[in-house]
Formats: structure tokens, sequence, C-alpha cells
């Protein structure tokens, strides 16, 4: 398994700008983690992420096999 240092200094700095009246909100509600999740899981590089509801909705860039051209996929992660 990968040196967790190593893994953390890698991820890219995601700033998240909620949408819609939030005054009130303490959901505590930040995607890092959910970032972090769906770019190992995926092997993509990350395009935007954005919060909806109870869930970071993370697109990524996934690369193709071959010559296959990357593809684009939308992951929605829990927060």
């Amino acid at each position: 398994m990968p040196d967790a240092v190593a893994f953390a200094q890698a991820l890219p700095v995601v700033r998240v700008q909620a949408q819609g009246n939030n005054k009130n909100r303490n959901d505590g509600g930040d995607c890092r983690a959910a970032v972090a999740q769906a770019l190992q899981q995926s092997g993509g590089t990350l395009l935007s992420v954005r919060p909806s509801g109870g869930q970071c909705l993370v697109t990524v860039l996934i690369p193709g096999k071959g010559n296959a051209r990357p593809r684009k996929e939308t992951i929605p992660v829990p927060r």
C-alpha cells in the first residue's frame, strides 16, 4: 500500500462553492474525502466536484485502455 503522506500530497487542492441559500448550513459538508475516494477507486483525474444533497458529485476523466479515448464519469459519493 502506498505511503499515506505521499498519497495525500499527490491529491489536488479542491475548493467547493456551495450553491443556494446555505446560511444555516451545519452539515460539515466538505467534499475532500469524497474526492480522494473517487480518485482512488477510478484511477482518474479530477474534473469537478459539487455538493448535492447528502452527497458529492465528483466528475473524473478516466484514461482509455490502449488507444481508446478517455471517458468522463460522474461518481456520487456520500458525505
